[in-house]
């Protein structure tokens, strides 16, 4: 099995996702599956610009020259991760530019899917699983109900499959190097790996692997009271800096 993940995070390798990633894919890579990680902060991606090129004047091409015609052969994986922090409830600007610029593996007529929702169809009778990993520095599930109804979308409108959904929130805490914190972290950052040897032997994420995910890793006031306190800090540092307020 070969999984691609693809990193949306601006913060690239030092972001919370790329935790999260790293741990999901290294699990994947213990049961036999070959993986690649993508940050694509490191990568060129212009905006789409809607000139229909790609469909009429060069099917299946691009007219923009820049890294996306190298990552659109990624998607002959068995396994697409898409991996994003929470940005204004969805995906971040990256990922979004980029999830844009894949419409050349698709063609330009429109049909119906399975559930009835107009489509169109891809070009290489390929289609990738999706597996969806994201988190958020809000506490509460509920902030991602946005994006999992926008995967569940565009998993629809492509013929895909979603395999398996991680959703971390308080995610502030995955990068943290307090001592007191380790044990927790390290038990999380198990779990993941856990999740990804299961979905490499059995195709998905088990129902109780899918529920210690899901777990606060600290109480969420505690977590609250910890973000707001470093936040305070950090602008009294800066008012100090600047020798005045803010």
């Amino acid at each position: 099995m070969k999984i691609v993940a693809f990193n949306g995070s601006p913060r690239g390798a030092n972001g919370n996702t790329h935790v999260m990633v790293e741990n999901f894919l290294a699990g994947a890579e213990k049961a036999g599956a070959e993986t690649e990680n993508i940050i694509l902060a490191d990568k060129i991606i212009g905006h789409c610009t809607g000139c229909f090129a790609c469909w009429l004047k060069t099917p299946g091409k691009c007219v923009i020259k820049d890294d996306m015609e190298e990552l659109l052969e990624k998607f002959s994986a068995d396994v697409i991760v898409l991996a994003t922090p929470l940005y204004v409830h969805s995906v971040t600007g990256i990922m979004k530019d980029f999830l844009d610029r894949t419409i050349p593996r698709y063609e330009p007529f429109i049909e119906r899917g399975e559930n009835g929702e107009c489509r169109h169809p891809g070009r290489t009778g390929h289609t990738p699983g999706f597996v969806v990993i994201s988190n958020c520095g809000f506490t509460g599930m509920e902030n991602f109900q946005v994006l999992k109804l926008f995967i569940r979308r565009i998993a629809g409108s492509t013929g895909s499959k979603v395999l398996a959904e991680i959703y971390r929130d308080g995610g502030g805490i995955l990068n943290n190097s307090m001592l007191v914190l380790k044990p927790f972290l390290m038990h999380y950052n198990k779990l993941l790996r856990k999740a990804g040897e299961e979905l490499v032997t059995d195709g998905r994420i088990s129902d109780k692997i899918q529920e210690k995910l899901v777990k606060p890793i600290v109480p969420h006031e505690q977590y609250l009271k910890t973000a707001n306190k470093f936040f305070a800090e950090e602008l009294k540092k800066l008012e100090k800096k600047k020798g005045g307020s803010i």
